[in-house]
Order: structure tokens, then sequence, then C-alpha cells
């Protein structure tokens, strides 16, 4: 029983110190994985053709951080929000 609660919170614990169930917080985590790899990728092509996505990669972060991090911080600011109204970062 002690293994399975241990388990549970692997998938509970962080989501919900962030208001997000387990599937909200996958499909954010999703979101930011894909929109890395792709500011990666970017930021690829930049090193091999220095004059093209020039400010992609730093466009991309500024992005993700206003959505992980000042988002978030405006949410905890302002309380919970309505689970309905709430919008995966």
């Amino acid at each position: 029983m002690g293994s399975m609660s241990a388990w549970n919170r692997l998938f509970t614990d962080h989501p919900a110190s962030v208001n997000e169930s387990y599937w909200q917080h996958l499909g954010a985590a999703t979101g930011f994985a894909l929109r890395m790899i792709w500011g990666g990728i970017l930021c690829l092509v930049h090193a091999v053709i220095p004059g093209v996505c020039c400010t992609k990669g730093s466009e991309m972060i500024c992005e993700l951080h206003e959505r992980m991090v000042t988002n978030r911080r405006r949410q905890a600011e302002s309380g919970p929000m309505p689970m309905e109204t709430r919008r995966a970062a």
C-alpha cells in the first residue's frame, strides 16, 4: 500500500503544486517540450546559416518564460481560477 502511495505521488504532487490535474500538466508540459524542440531546431539552423532565424531562439525563450513563470506567478497572486476557465500553460 505504501509503495502505491509513493507511486501515485510521482503523478499527482507536482501537477497539484501548479494547480493542474495530471492530464492538464501532461498537455502543458508536452506543449512546452514541443516548443523547446522546435526552438532548438531553429537554433541549429541559425548555427549553420547565421543570417536566418537570428532572434527565434531568444523569442521562444521569452515566450516560454512568460507562459511558465510570469503567468503562474500572476495566477498565484490572484488566487485559484475556476477549473473551467483555467488555461494550461
